[in-house]
């Protein structure tokens, strides 16, 4: 199976990057099944549903969201009504939608998408994500239940996903993590079989302070003073992520390779 994840989609530049390139993308590398982590993409907070159906139309198969999942208050009903769209498993008990889903490929392949929410250096405490992913996994074994799994792990701490991955190994065929806006070179097949990378990086412009205009978060580390809101960066964006190729047997990774495409950080494509 072929795969693609994309980093968080950040406001305007990043959702214009994603209409731009992923329809002919998945074309030009045979994608079976496509992943876009979208919590920034309203404005840099959050997703709206208009949004949403965007990215969805531009090649997306499923959606996921994050600590802002629902700072646009139409994903709230919204996300009961699309099942492309997913939050973090951890979240509250009565957070509307679903942590894990299971999507059906027109050969009949069966792809599971967990996110989770980790828990160090978080502005709040969530539920223990690594006993939430393990309930998951043991309910449904990759390559019998599930011909491949991807897990995105939504965190701050490096150490935190990193865990996660090595927890994961040999269960899921990709562990990719979320939320911090720049992409790592530690690609990579870990031990049992698991594909692993410490952050997708972001779908935006990278001439910023991870996504927003520079001028207002520099303002705020120099002085400590708030003088307006953070607005995303509007120029060309770069489109981040990870190309995954899975194992048709065992459904776990042979192949990953990150992607970057356009903008500041041009590399080439599989």
């Amino acid at each position: 199976m072929r795969i693609l994840f994309l980093g968080d989609v950040m406001g305007r530049a990043g959702r214009d990057a994603i209409k731009k390139n992923l329809t002919n993308l998945r074309k030009s590398i045979s994608l079976d099944f496509v992943v876009v982590n979208a919590e920034n993409a309203t404005s840099g907070f959050g997703l709206s549903m208009a949004h949403a159906k965007e990215i969805l139309d531009a090649g997306a198969d499923c959606i996921t969201l994050g600590d802002h999942a629902f700072d646009q208050k139409d994903m709230v009903s919204g996300i009961a009504s699309e099942q492309r769209i997913i939050r973090p498993i951890n979240l509250a008990k009565t957070a509307p939608g679903k942590g894990a889903q299971y999507f059906d490929l027109p050969d009949g392949r069966k792809v599971l998408v967990i996110q989770v929410l980790g828990q160090v250096f978080m502005k709040r405490v969530f539920e223990d994500p690594f006993n939430n992913v393990d309930k998951i996994l043991k309910a449904n074994p990759i390559g019998t239940r599930a011909d491949a799994i991807i897990l995105d792990i939504h965190a701050e701490a490096t150490s935190e996903k990193m865990a996660m991955g090595h927890w994961c190994d040999g269960r899921v065929s990709l562990v990719v993590g979320t939320h911090t806006h720049v992409p790592t070179s530690d690609t990579m097949l870990l031990p049992k079989g698991t594909g692993y990378q410490t952050d997708a990086g972001m779908c935006g412009d990278y001439n910023s302070v991870i996504g927003m205009e520079p001028s207002e978060p520099v303002q705020r580390f120099v002085n400590g003073m708030v003088k307006n809101r953070f607005s995303p960066a509007s120029g060309e964006a770069t489109l981040s992520g990870v190309f995954l190729e899975t194992d048709d047997i065992s459904g776990l990774a042979k192949n990953l390779i990150p992607i970057r495409i356009g903008g500041k950080l041009k590399q080439s494509v599989v």
